[in-house]
């Protein structure tokens, strides 16, 4: 069957702004079938009721039928009519007038208004549909009235064709208001297909991300500690021997075996930090946390000379700070927020404070997927360090974590 334009797929679902043409549905396919055969059904019922009762004009109605036919089969078929309003209104133009031909000729062909109501109600805007829809009304009343019999003039001559456009612009804009609400119901269903996605590859990546950090804790916090303190163990079974003991070589290569190990082990501990501490520091990874945060404006600021700290320490601080940055983003509506990195002599400290608009912390939800205050506080907790969380309804918030500096660090 060859193509046709979009009016017949939605004669009764026109849309305002221009996208992509969709597939059509099968309610589509069937009312632009219904639309055709009501059409040319019409066409042939006034052709052929001319020929029956041998009116005197059946000739001409039969062209007229027949051309009012190409004009339409030409417009089915033609690309540009329901691509360009112009050439919609063109299309539109040549119909009224082949119609208004066969109106003058046969009273039958009032009928073909109904049809026109619903491609004028489509192919056009609103305002130009309905005032279309009122000239095709006001020029079938008058064929009919030019065609009354002994100049009797029944309500009906009127009634019947205003009822029509009406009923035609009630049921057009009934099916638009559905169309865009199937269609906003698909958005919906794509986003939350596409949002169930990109949840279960954040909660794979998250599951990653947990199963690196403890492997590393485990490592530095059981095997590199323990090769450190056979190492020095060694080192002083080494001192506390004679120079010529025979066991002095054997401790030594035991010593150096610990020492290799415990490079590979931390080569192990390195290659599990997160990849935000992976090429680089923890202030340069806090520092690109804030620039790519959405939202609120993010300011990051550095205290006190920068030290390396054991990985755990880095990923804890990390994790707070995207934590709280995240609260933030979805639930303070800042327009300002910092994030303070400070470096004291026994201590480092992170805090995170916005001007959003606030919470009463003792009434806060616990949270879910590792953002809720609760996992922050753990993981200040674990290391030892002190977690607070100040705010108001109204006052912003301000987020400390206070982590005691090891002694290999202080």
């Amino acid at each position: 069957m060859p193509r046709v334009p979009a009016y017949a797929v939605k004669a009764m679902a026109a849309t305002t702004e221009p996208s992509a043409p969709r597939p059509l549905t099968p309610v589509s396919r069937v009312l632009r079938l219904c639309l055709h055969a009501l059409l040319f059904g019409l066409l042939a019922l006034a052709a052929g009721r001319a020929v029956t009762d041998s009116a005197p004009h059946a000739g001409g109605v039969v062209a007229a039928c027949a051309v009012l036919a190409a004009v339409y089969v030409a417009g089915v078929l033609a690309p540009s009519v329901h691509r360009s309003p112009r050439a919609a209104a063109v299309w539109l133009a040549a119909l009224g007038a082949a119609w208004a031909g066969l109106l003058v000729i046969s009273p039958d062909g009032l009928w073909i208004a109904f049809p026109l109501y619903f491609l004028e109600l489509h192919l056009l805007r609103l305002r130009w549909a309905i005032a279309a829809v009122a000239v095709t009304a006001c020029a079938a009343i008058g064929g009919f009235l030019a065609h009354a019999q002994g100049g009797v003039v029944s309500p009906g001559a009127f009634l019947g064709p205003l009822l029509g456009g009406a009923v035609a612009v009630a049921t057009v804009l009934g099916y638009q208001a559905l169309y865009r609400e199937s269609e906003r119901r698909r958005e919906l269903i794509e986003e939350l297909i596409a949002t169930r996605a990109e949840l279960a590859a954040a909660e794979r990546d998250a599951g990653i991300l947990a199963e690196r950090e403890r492997l590393a804790r485990e490592i530095h916090d059981t095997l590199a500690q323990g090769l450190s303190s056979i190492q020095l163990l060694l080192r002083a079974a080494e001192r506390s021997l004679p120079q010529d003991a025979p066991a002095l070589e054997h401790i030594g290569r035991a010593r150096e075996a610990a020492q290799e190990n415990l490079a590979e082990a931390r080569r192990f501990v390195r290659a599990l930090t997160p990849p935000d501490l992976e090429h680089g520091s923890l202030a340069a990874a806090l520092e690109r946390l804030c620039a790519a945060a959405p939202g609120p404006r993010v300011r990051f600021c550095l205290s006190g000379a920068p030290r390396v700290l054991p990985t755990p320490y880095e990923v804890a601080l990390l994790r707070i700070a995207q934590s709280a940055l995240a609260n933030v983003v979805q639930h303070a509506r800042a327009d300002r927020a910092e994030i303070t990195l400070t470096f004291m002599d026994a201590s480092v400290t992170l805090d995170v404070v916005d001007d959003g608009n606030g919470f009463e912390p003792s009434s806060a939800p616990s949270g879910e997927g590792g953002f809720g205050l609760p996992a922050m506080r753990s993981r200040a907790e674990t290391l030892g360090g002190l977690f607070t969380v100040e705010s108001s309804p109204g006052q912003g918030t301000a987020v400390a974590v206070t982590l005691p500096l090891p002694l290999e660090a202080s």
